[in-house]
């Protein structure tokens, strides 16, 4: 027997034996129609999104359309396929902000500074950019991009190049171009010293007057995203500033409950900061500035986020935090974020979603699957095509008692007319948690599972039953539990897990959803070579037709 066939039988095994319960049984409640403030914010099923380091990307995505990963294919179809909407991608992050474009580039990115700090790494980069990110498009599905705008300079001029550009090559896959990147610390890195909200704001101003005149945006349309801040100004303190007089499209924050950048600590290890769920909320915050937004009608965006900044610690690999990024997802879409992004950066980093073997084998199969993918595939579930309206539930008062080991979520589709699913998370280390169904909510239910061993586990991680090969692709069989609820029912949920629980059935996503063969190029075989990008060709045909 196969070590992923072995996970699934011990999937299935866990719903059927009786297990030892070592937490009290709690009775999950589940109003019918959701809170007035929740109904404020339906989310799309697109609400989760991978959010790209600029200098990176083509190592990730590969360095021409025809030679594109098989692993990332894999990587990126898994969760588009769970999508009605197009899948989100950011390119940006700190290097962007120092980076310039060049026209007249013949490759898409060019490293120019062997020695640079490797938080904020500057580039070249070219047109063939968009033709990596309209090639992965093509091969996976639709797609719609954020792409980031130098302004750490003040002179626009080569943003304003750039922007015409993604105007002109991506199309109607230009979500928005994000003006910035985390401006908030542009005195604290000594970028600009002195800068500050009032010289911020005129010069968003400016931006986007020279983007409107160069046809990048079109007046008066919503087509721009900001301000991207982080750590040292306030939402709010921004856009009473000013910011609500510009034609923005989406408001976007970064966020990290923690910080590596001077090294490891006690604070940014602590693995136990992130199974507690009144953290999440505080770490999301924000609620002066979320309210403003609100009433502005523009969606508010949390364009990049994971475990711990500057490239995680020794934690952000581990199962707690598959567990913490689906939590966090859950808690941003309750508390009226529109959409959220999970960040992923260059080969090595810790928190990453994915890896290569290496930057040069990168088209090879052998890659390693970071624990954050597994809460990405768990949220690309939740949420119906229609939109959804989600609703912490307040579980044993975990909103704030910071003893419990526990977080629920409802889920109501049709918009929020029409309660669907429940998301339930035990965070205790070992030991299972009943959670107790009233009878009324549906005559039967279906669940998956998030599982792994422990809170440390590193590579045996499932969803669904099922965990990623070296190749982006889901080996194992996919396993949905079937229970009787019509008088109420019971979920045995182990810990560390969660489960995501939907009433009735044939709701979640089935399917085969690797599309790129096992294996990929060769390293040093060029695109040049008809043989070897026929035979590829072949066997992604072959793994599509049978998925």
């Amino acid at each position: 027997m196969s070590p992923h066939s072995l996970i699934a039988l011990l999937v299935a095994a866990t719903a059927a034996l009786p297990l030892v319960h070592a937490a009290s049984p709690l009775n999950v409640s589940f109003p019918p129609t959701p809170s007035k403030d929740a109904l404020w914010n339906v989310v799309e099923d697109n609400f989760i999104g991978v959010s790209y380091e600029l200098s990176s990307f083509s190592t990730l995505w590969g360095e021409t359309k025809s030679l594109q990963p098989n692993a990332m294919q894999n990587y990126m179809h898994n969760l588009k396929v769970r999508m009605a909407n197009p899948l989100r991608i950011r390119i940006g992050g700190n290097g962007m902000d120092g980076s310039i474009y060049q026209s007249n580039l013949t490759i898409p990115i060019e490293h120019i500074d062997p020695d640079a700090y490797f938080n904020d790494i500057p580039v070249h980069f070219g047109p063939l950019l968009f033709d990596i990110m309209n090639g992965m498009s093509d091969k996976v599905g639709d797609m719609q991009f954020m792409v980031g705008l130098a302004m750490r300079d003040p002179d626009f001029s080569n943003g304003v190049e750039f922007g015409k550009a993604a105007r002109d090559k991506l199309g109607d896959r230009l979500d928005v171009l994000m003006l910035g990147n985390e401006p908030d610390l542009y005195d604290g890195h000594e970028h600009r010293p002195g800068y500050n909200i009032s010289d911020y704001i005129p010069e968003v101003g400016r931006f986007i007057n020279e983007l409107t005149d160069a046809g990048a945006l079109v007046e008066g349309v919503p087509q721009v995203g900001g301000p991207t801040i982080c750590c040292a100004w306030d939402l709010d303190d921004v856009l009473e500033a000013g910011l609500l007089d510009y034609p923005f499209k989406y408001f976007t924050v970064q966020r990290y409950p923690n910080h590596n950048c001077g090294g490891e600590t006690d604070s940014n290890t602590n693995i136990s900061a992130y199974l507690s769920h009144p953290n999440v909320g505080e770490y999301l915050g924000l609620r002066s500035g979320i309210g403003h937004a609100k009433e502005a009608g523009i969606p508010l965006i949390l364009s990049e986020y994971n475990s711990v900044a500057c490239g995680g610690s020794k934690i952000s690999d581990t199962f707690a935090m598959s567990l913490w990024a689906a939590d966090v997802g859950l808690k941003a879409a309750a508390m009226n974020y529109s959409a959220i992004y999970l960040h992923t950066r260059e080969q090595g980093i810790k928190y990453n979603l994915f890896d290569p073997p290496s930057p040069e084998t990168a088209t090879e199969s052998g890659w390693r699957t970071g624990s954050p993918y597994y809460g990405a595939l768990f949220l690309s579930e939740v949420v119906a095509p229609e939109g959804s309206v989600i609703e912490d539930l307040n579980l044993n008062n975990s909103n704030s008692n910071t003893n419990a080991t526990v977080s629920a979520f409802g889920i109501y589709d049709q918009r929020g007319k029409k309660r669907s699913k429940l998301a339930l998370f035990n965070f205790a280390r070992n030991g299972t948690q009943i959670f107790a169904l009233p009878s009324g909510l549906s005559d039967t239910l279906e669940y998956r599972l998030l599982a792994a061993p422990s809170v440390e586990e590193r590579t045996n991680i499932t969803w669904a039953g099922q965990t990623v090969g070296d190749n982006g692709n889901l080996e194992g069989e996919q396993q949905t539990i079937t229970m009787n609820c019509r008088n109420g029912c019971v979920l045995d949920i182990p810990g560390p897990g969660a489960a995501l629980v939907v009433l009735g059935s044939q709701v979640l996503w089935t399917g085969n959803s690797t599309i790129a063969g096992i294996g990929g190029y060769l390293s040093g075989v060029g695109s040049s070579s008809p043989w070897l990008g026929l035979l590829a060709a072949i066997v992604a045909g072959i793994s599509f037709m049978l998925a």
